[in-house]
């Protein structure tokens, strides 16, 4: 549902509908963030900067990526869940046979502690980790409904890593 890595950010279950986006968190682990909140925290922040001063500007400079990480909060997605993924970039889609948009199946591979977990099937039965995704690919939430359990998934996987 979310990755190990990222249970030490404020989380919350998906909701059909939503818009999300791949979002680095501050652990360095790639997860999904409301496309709304990010954009909203992410004006906030440029707001509060014009406010500082100066030299309170380049104070900050240096832990503005984690202020801004800290307050969006991690969305989590069930096992089968379906999604659209957006933006996939040209090299992933020749590599996947895919295009720029895919509907996909939210599925976890392996539940070895502290590995990543969280990964998308494609139509054509290839999986990619979540972390192999881009930071700013949006994701558009189709289904809820469908989760998967555990002993049904795949027993041969071919995984992307990057």
């Amino acid at each position: 549902m979310c990755d190990y890595s990222l249970h030490t950010n404020p989380n919350r279950l998906a909701t059909e509908g939503e818009d999300l986006v791949v979002h680095r968190f501050p652990t360095g682990s790639l997860g999904l963030a409301s496309a709304e909140e990010r954009l909203a925290k992410a004006g906030s922040e440029k707001e509060n900067k014009k406010r500082r001063s100066f030299w309170a500007n380049v104070r900050s400079w240096f832990e503005e990526p984690h202020v801004v990480h800290q307050q969006v909060c991690a969305v989590c997605i069930p096992p089968g869940a379906r999604l659209i993924v957006s933006d996939i970039p040209y090299d992933l889609q020749r590599e996947l046979g895919v295009s720029e948009t895919e509907e996909v199946t939210f599925t976890q591979i392996g539940a070895n502690a502290h590995s990543y977990r969280d990964a998308i099937r494609l139509r054509n039965g290839r999986q990619v980790l979540l972390q192999a995704l881009r930071e700013g690919q949006r994701v558009h939430v189709l289904d809820l409904s469908l989760s998967e359990p555990a002993e049904q998934l795949p027993t041969r996987t071919e995984i992307i890593f990057r």
